[in-house]
């Protein structure tokens, strides 16, 4: 983890310190699983595989950055955390950040043009974030 990097968000107002928890770690990666796991149905709409693969994804990432004892009320903050909470790679966070760009717009402007292959680079990036946060041991408190 790069403490330093995550330390100058918090004094950038970005993030807060706040001790990790152990059940609301676990709560957040089981709940971001079995999300993660329905948006692979393929029998539902492609735009509701897209809602759950982002919101699964955001759990993972909030996971990571409560693990490491900060929180942000920032979506984007929370994913752009994710190279200094469990190393995420370059490619893999710009899928996060196009997928949160994408969330937003149909969120807040309806604007809603699904990117299959979008959809489909983001539950793999997910899938990979769920086993780099699965590796982090729980909180003890």
């Amino acid at each position: 983890m790069a403490r330093e990097e995550l330390d100058n968000l918090v004094r950038a107002g970005l993030l807060k310190v706040e001790p990790a928890a152990r059940d609301e770690f676990g709560g957040m990666v089981k709940s971001a699983r079995r999300g993660l796991t329905d948006a692979q149905n393929g029998s539902i709409s492609s735009d509701s595989q897209f809602d759950l693969a982002i919101e699964a994804a955001h759990k993972l990432a909030l996971a990571a950055l409560r693990h490491a004892g900060y929180r942000s009320e920032n979506r984007i903050t929370v994913f752009q955390a994710l190279v200094h909470t469990v190393g995420v790679d370059r490619a893999d966070l710009q899928i996060f950040l196009r997928a949160h760009n994408q969330r937003n717009l149909a969120a807040y402007e309806g604007r809603y043009d699904l990117d299959v292959k979008l959809l489909d680079d983001l539950i793999t990036a997910a899938k990979r974030l769920a086993v780099a946060v699965g590796a982090l041991k729980p909180p003890v408190f």
